[in-house]
């Protein structure tokens, strides 16, 4: 069945998604030093770890997955050659991370990419086989706290709900999907008060080193390791919590800035990283212990995304990366101009 209708809840998903990303990359950007023992910011410090740090990346991983297969599906509808195009498409990508990494060694892209070409042998495969595989992988390396292996398993599931039509049934089967997410939300919340009693006593380095004989780090190690062990369930429980939202039509219309930076995923990651690095110099936060000043800078900058993308979107069909994006992969000029707007200026 051909589906060339946009899945609005997906990209209200990686609006959400981005503004995680830009919590954790944000710390990293500016070379922030530890807080001080007994300040706001070492408060801030452990929730960041603790509702944050490895799940956002989790939820766009996941999300990337359904991409890849709805690509490759509506090409293949359309008579095309969905493996070409998308083997196009993740080089156009692989050559956007290699820019990006310039300036944020710790981007995703080149990873996004060289997982998409792992992902190609199993678009024909049975979706209960990538759903099981998936789920295995998952559990194995967040057992062994391999974070940088995660993204993989969380696109093949992601492949797997493109299979299934998850987002398009959730409609269909509402009830079902309420029961499911209210219990996701429930076991969750426990998973995270669980990992918050293993928190540090003190600010804490987040590089794992085993057996150093350091309390402190051998504390932290325990509690991020019990956060990248929890992060899938918390990851669909944020995912879960606002579809449920979204089914509130005051909420949905309120949030469709966040879907309209959704919309601009790449064009706002890569952003992301211009605001951080040149904001961050200007305000004179790299290399300071200032993580609440770090968090005000974010928020300031997602509001500036939310409403610049939602001004972009009025005016233009895609967002400007997006654009050279699916201009590298079709090799043709995509339309320029949003055709709604276009169609009220021509009446």
């Amino acid at each position: 069945m051909m589906l060339s209708k946009r899945i609005d809840e997906l990209d209200y998903l990686r609006g959400f998604a981005l503004l995680g990303i830009l919590l954790m990359n944000a710390i990293a950007l500016l070379h922030l030093s530890l807080p001080e023992a007994g300040s706001s910011d070492e408060l801030y410090q452990r929730l960041l770890y603790l509702l944050a740090e490895a799940r956002f990346f989790s939820m766009f991983s996941f999300l990337f997955g359904i991409g890849f297969y709805l690509f490759i599906m509506r090409a293949n509808d359309k008579g095309r050659n969905g493996y070409l195009l998308f083997l196009i498409r993740i080089a156009v990508l692989l050559g956007f991370g290699y820019l990006h990494a310039i300036y944020h060694p710790g981007e995703a892209l080149m990873i996004y990419a060289i997982c998409g070409l792992l992902l190609l042998p199993f678009y024909k495969v049975n979706r209960w086989v990538n759903l099981a595989l998936g789920a295995v992988l998952l559990g194995v390396f967040a057992a062994l706290g391999a974070k940088v292996l995660m993204p993989f398993p969380f696109m093949l599931l992601g492949v797997a709900a493109g299979q299934l039509r998850l987002f398009e049934r959730i409609q269909e089967r509402r009830r079902m999907f309420e029961i499911a997410a209210v219990v996701l939300l429930a076991v969750a919340a426990a998973a995270l008060q669980y990992q918050y009693g293993l928190a540090p006593s003190e600010p804490f380095g987040t590089f794992v080193i085993e057996g150093t004989g350091d309390s402190l780090q051998e504390q932290a190690n325990q509690y991020l390791k019990a956060g990248l062990l929890i992060g899938p369930l918390v990851a669909f429980a944020y995912m879960a919590l606002l579809l449920l939202l979204l089914k509130i039509k005051p909420i949905r219309e309120l949030l469709d800035p966040m879907r309209a930076v959704g919309r601009m995923a790449l064009t706002n990651y890569i952003g992301q990283t211009v605001l951080v690095l040149v904001a961050g110099q200007w305000l004179g936060l790299e290399g300071t212990s200032n993580w609440l000043d770090c968090l005000w800078l974010c928020l300031g900058i997602y509001l500036f995304q939310l409403i610049a993308s939602s001004i972009w979107l009025h005016y233009f069909a895609m967002g400007p990366l997006e654009w050279i994006w699916r201009a590298a992969t079709y090799l043709r000029w995509p339309p320029v101009f949003n055709k709604q707007r276009t169609a009220v200026k021509s009446q």
